[in-house]
């Protein structure tokens, strides 16, 4: 499906199916009633591997695996452990720049991508790192010179790099060549001035929250036009809960009970225990719960509640299979290409989707499509190279 709007221009604009993709809730997010701890939806091993596992039987093409700083399991060891036990699905690694040496992170990254046979994707992310609190333009300087190293690690020999947080130089390369052409593909989501243009610059899906159409389309036309500034046209993607029954009254009282327990203090607390808890794209789900009738709808389908108990995407599509299947072929008009639902309880919403909408829809992995993954394995020090 193509773009219905001149202004927005993505790189994928040939294909007519999208990226669906799941939620793993490794950082303490999965409730039957919001803001209720219940231990069996603790972030424990056992309960998100089986998450990712439903998901990848259910047939979902990605799963977002979250970074934050709070009780939880970390990213990378949670990834990696998932790589053995699944067979198609990508997963999507947030990568929390400044964390680790990039470097080293590059290395981590290629290990991955190895263990995963190209089925890793990346989620850049600029947030404050535990304890640290710094200026947003800072923030995204040092992403820009992550990005610009681990691209140095994944197309060339060697890494030669002087910037104001790096100064590296490394003669050899070998211990970070990924198994996709190029590395992973990397997703990024932010709304301020500084993240949009590292985007631009450097990233490959630009992820979105949930907010009305008018103003998901501005997103898009400015992102057209700043990468336009690079040489680069890039993708979009839209990352929502969903909430999917057979009739939309059902689907509704649904909602309504999602919340039925939740207290206002303590979706204050939730929301602010986040790393990004005081960023612009949480403003923004603020201002749509603000805006939203007396039953949280901020337009027909679209339900601010969850972003009561919630920081980050605040919203959830409520209605019938058929309606949000609808709302997603419209997203696709606009120009999206990929997609990542989330519900709660995460696993009995991800049985629930991928039976009712999964089947509506036709799906596509963005990394193959694009032709990032080769066909036979490559000739890597990983891979099928000789050994150095």
């Amino acid at each position: 499906m193509g773009s219905s709007n001149d202004k927005i221009q993505i790189r994928s604009q040939h294909l007519d199916g999208a990226e669906v993709s799941w939620f793993a809730p490794i950082c303490s997010d999965d409730y039957e009633f919001l803001g209720v701890p219940d231990s069996k939806y603790k972030s424990s091993w056992s309960h998100t591997s089986d998450i990712v596992k439903t998901a990848d039987k259910m047939g979902f093409k990605n799963i977002l695996c979250p970074s934050s700083f709070q009780v939880g399991q970390d990213t990378l060891s949670f990834v990696a452990a998932m790589a053995p036990q699944t067979e198609n699905i990508n997963l999507l690694a947030a990568i929390r720049c400044g964390e680790i040496h990039p470097p080293m992170l590059a290395r981590t990254i290629a290990t991955l991508d190895h263990m995963l046979e190209g089925r890793l994707t990346i989620n850049i992310i600029s947030s404050d790192l535990p304890g640290e609190t710094l200026p947003s333009e800072v923030r995204y300087s040092r992403s820009r010179e992550v990005i610009k190293i681990l691209k140095q690690a994944f197309d060339e020999e060697k890494i030669d790099f002087k910037g104001e947080h790096y100064d590296l130089e490394l003669k050899t390369t070998d211990p970070t060549k990924p198994y996709q052409k190029g590395g992973p593909l990397l997703y990024f989501g932010g709304y301020s001035p500084a993240a949009k243009e590292l985007c631009a610059e450097f990233c490959d899906v630009y992820l979105m929250w949930p907010e009305p159409e008018e103003k998901l389309r501005a997103h898009m036309e400015e992102m057209t036009a700043l990468a336009a500034k690079y040489g680069r046209k890039i993708d979009f993607g839209l990352r929502v809960h969903a909430i999917v029954r057979d009739t939309e009254e059902e689907a509704r009282e649904y909602a309504n009970r999602l919340v039925s327990k939740l207290d206002d203090e303590k979706g204050d607390e939730i929301r602010s225990r986040a790393l990004d808890s005081k960023s612009l794209g949480v403003s923004l789900q603020s201002s749509n719960r603000d805006k939203a009738d007396n039953d949280g709808f901020v337009e027909p389908l679209l339900w601010t509640g969850v972003g009561r108990a919630r920081s980050g995407c605040g919203a959830a599509l409520v209605g019938t299979a058929d309606q949000i299947v609808e709302r997603i072929e419209q997203y696709q008009q606009m120009g999206m290409r990929a997609f990542i639902f989330s519900g709660y309880p995460h696993k009995k919403e991800c049985e629930i989707f991928g039976e009712k909408v999964l089947p509506k829809l036709k799906t596509i992995t963005l990394a193959k499509e694009l032709e990032r993954v080769p066909d036979v394995v490559p000739d890597t020090p990983l891979g099928g190279g000789l050994r150095v």
